[in-house]
């Protein structure tokens, strides 16, 4: 193939995931589409993304570990409740009504946007809550549900996570990019890449720049979101917000 090729493909992945780590969500946004338009199928699109995509959640992971922001206690928590609900989606994405789905999702997701914006001070301190068995049990079932979303759908489940913590669990922005992030980005993509991988083609001549350029979005996102703070994720999640929603929206 065309060095020239796997540059755009690099450069493509590079812009989509420095977005995702900034933002805690959103990637899809422009990766996915450019895959269709460069010509691949969407099934085999999606299942390459979802493999692509675990390198967003590698290349931010390796930045945010050095800050020691996750609690690995809660982080197992967040993993174990949506780690079924992934695999359940992915082994479903072939029956659901693709555009049916995606003009409902992007709804849901313009509106987490506009929530945000209307909540000033939502995301800005760190305050836990909702640390006891009735919310863990509330917030691990809606986590479930999200995994639904992220193992079923194209892009934005992130971005639901990321407001999730931030509303139920009280967590800032800055730890809840975080956790999406790691937890999300790794495992739950990498959970729905493995199902989708065994049901679906992989286009893998397309993966070494598509990975690599994850990795370097991943970091760099990373690293602009724990140098310049809550303020600057919390505008990002709110403009990468409306902007999935409309993007899933006009198809």
């Amino acid at each position: 193939m065309d060095p020239l090729f796997h540059l755009l493909l690099f450069v493509i992945a590079t812009a989509a995931n420095l977005l995702s780590a900034l933002a805690g969500g959103g990637s899809g946004l422009l990766q996915l589409p450019a895959l269709i338009l460069l010509g691949l199928p969407f099934h085999i699109a999606l299942a390459t993304h979802k493999v692509a995509s675990v390198a967003l959640g590698v290349g931010a992971s390796l930045r945010h570990a050095r800050e020691r922001t996750l609690e690995w206690r809660f982080a197992l928590f967040i993993l174990a409740a949506g780690l079924p609900g992934v695999i359940a989606g992915a082994s479903l994405v072939l029956a659901i009504p693709e555009r049916t789905a995606e003009i409902a999702l992007g709804l849901l997701i313009m509106a987490l946007g506009l929530y945000s914006f209307l909540q000033p001070e939502l995301g800005l301190a760190h305050a836990p809550r909702q640390r006891h068995m009735q919310g863990y049990i509330t917030g691990g079932l809606a986590l479930t549900g999200l995994g639904l979303i992220n193992g079923s759908l194209t892009a934005g489940s992130g971005l639901f996570v990321t407001l999730w913590l931030v509303r139920w669990f009280g967590l800032d922005y800055k730890r809840a990019v975080a956790y999406t992030l790691v937890l999300v980005g790794v495992f739950w993509n990498g959970a729905g890449a493995l199902t989708l991988g065994l049901l679906a083609e992989i286009e893998w001549t397309w993966l070494p720049a598509l990975i690599a350029g994850s990795l370097v979005g991943g970091y760099l996102g990373a690293h602009l979101a724990i140098v310049r703070g809550n303020r600057l994720i919390k505008r990002v999640f709110e403009i990468v917000t409306v902007l999935v929603g409309l993007r899933l929206i006009m198809g």
